[in-house]
């Protein structure tokens, strides 16, 4: 098999474990186990969590130590044994912390996974910027594949979705052992310093004025990034309360309707070397951000019947506003950082945006929505939640567009194959 078609099976299934369950939970949450809404907003911070203290650490230790194949591998088949036994949960607490030993184990196989696909390709002479994000495609496919798979066999609010993950896990993990190897850039010398002992030369991205921004307004746009995972079925879902749209399809397939979003994922990905190498990593942010606020404004104005149009165009733009921040963003850090810290900055941006971006959106959205969004008798208004997330976006956006300073240049990213 060739290095692509190899690479393409990691990415279909590191993202399959993931579409399993990740936009249906809140059904699982609120439908099966009809538990608080604020505790929900503090379960998706597990991924924020863990996003805060994994993906930097085991970048360092696939810079320095061990393969990271190997390493990837491990995270998976450890994680398929905390998701196979969440079904079992009975109560929220226990729930969050089996989900958070899940994400300890999830959340950093993300980067490792562009490491590790960028180390191969690098190795076997591919231009990454070219290459990539046709086999990073084939992730969101399998995201969608699992969102089908899930709703079309009864399982979207069911303890079954972490079942499918499970195995998924299982698979992806004894599968890693059989890549190419990719191990650390290079053996730590007798006279480095403890910094670079320790792997922490990626913190020094923080002293340079341009990447401190950057990951500054990935924070604040990465707070942006798991609500309408966390609250898009649900919100799909709800629409049964009202009697006119209680048998309508988006009602019984709010999950296919959601997977829209990742279906246009797969053609903003291709679209994306284009982009990155016409317009600079600021103005693909800058129309990531435009999607976002129209993502969420849309969301905010439609309706299973007459706005039907609004939810479609809304998950339509979701490609836009996800690939254009989230994978340029990687692919920006990719090109702009020495090699021998490149898993390490891959991780650092894994935690201002998954990590402290998402725990801030996530705990806040959580606490917002119940507090000022939810009645006495639990009816939430979805108008106003997705009303205030667009503004939020939109302030961020305007605050980009001032401060973060980039003049680009098409040589900037480049052919990074050697």
């Amino acid at each position: 098999m060739s290095v692509k078609f190899r690479l393409t099976v990691m990415s279909f299934l590191q993202f399959f474990v993931w579409g399993a369950w990740l936009i249906t939970v809140g059904n699982y949450w609120f439908g099966t186990k009809q538990w608080g809404g604020a505790e929900f907003g503090a379960i998706f911070s597990t991924l924020g969590l863990a996003s805060l203290i994994m993906p930097a650490l085991t970048g360092i230790i696939a810079d320095k130590w061990i393969n990271a194949e190997k390493l990837y591998g491990i995270l998976h088949i450890l994680g398929a044994l905390f998701l196979a036994y969440i079904p079992t949960v009975e109560s929220p607490t226990t729930f969050w912390w089996v989900i958070f030993g899940a994400m300890l184990c999830y959340m950093p196989t993300i980067a490792l996974s562009n490491s590790i696909s960028y180390t191969i390709l690098k190795n076997n002479a591919y231009d990454v910027v070219k290459i990539f994000p046709p086999i990073r495609v084939w992730g969101t496919i399998g995201f969608i594949v699992a969102m089908w798979i899930t709703n079309l066999t009864g399982n979207k609010a069911s303890g079954n979705m972490f079942y499918i993950s499970a195995f998924s896990a299982l698979a992806l993990g004894i599968y890693s052992f059989t890549l190419p190897k990719c191990p650390p850039p290079k053996l730590v010398s007798e006279n480095a310093t403890m910094t670079e002992k320790l792997g922490l030369n990626a913190f020094s991205l923080f002293g340079n004025s341009k990447m401190a921004l950057f990951f500054l307004f990935s924070m604040f746009l990465g707070a942006a990034l798991q609500l309408t995972n966390m609250y898009g079925d649900v919100f799909l879902s709800e629409f049964e309360k009202i009697p006119i749209y209680k048998e309508s399809f988006v009602v019984k397939y709010s999950t296919i309707i959601m997977s829209i979003s990742q279906i246009s994922e797969t053609l903003f990905i291709l679209a994306i070397p284009f982009f990155l190498k016409r317009f600079g990593i600021k103005q693909v942010m800058l129309i990531s951000m435009i999607a976002w606020v129209l993502r969420f404004g849309l969301f905010a104005y439609g309706d299973p019947a007459s706005g039907l149009w609004m939810i479609i165009i809304s998950c339509i733009v979701y490609g836009m506003a996800f690939d254009f921040f989230n994978i340029s963003g990687s692919l920006f850090i990719e090109t702009t950082t020495n090699s021998n810290i490149r898993s390490s900055a891959q991780g650092l941006f894994m935690m201002v945006t998954n990590g402290v971006g998402a725990v801030l959106g996530s705990l806040v959205s959580g606490w917002l929505i119940q507090k000022y969004y939810t009645s006495a008798d639990g009816n939430r208004d979805w108008h106003g939640i997705w009303l205030a997330f667009s503004i939020y976006v939109l302030v961020v956006g305007v605050l980009f567009a001032v401060f973060f300073k980039h003049k680009h240049n098409p040589n900037d990213i480049k052919d990074v194959s050697h």
